[in-house]
């Protein structure tokens, strides 16, 4: 099933970083973010959980975790 309200992209440049990885589901306080064979791995079935918190974005280097509002079209994190 799709998400509804939220979407998160991670750019090329950190998904195949282990230790971001890590970092990203530590973090995490909806559980989006796994690390899977030291890459970062979206769970797509918690991603309307998000709770908007940028914990994600902060914990990431600039603009490589984007988290778009699929309801109105805006993004945190660009």
């Amino acid at each position: 099933m799709a998400a509804m309200f939220i979407d998160v992209e991670v750019d090329e440049s950190i998904h195949a970083d282990a230790e971001m990885a890590k970092k990203l589901e530590q973090v995490c306080p909806v559980d989006i973010y796994a690390e899977r064979d030291g890459r970062v791995a979206i769970l797509d079935e918690n991603l309307d959980e998000c709770v908007l918190c940028e914990l994600c974005i902060n914990a990431a280097p600039t603009g490589s975790v984007r988290v778009r509002k699929l309801y109105d079209g805006t993004a945190l994190g660009d």
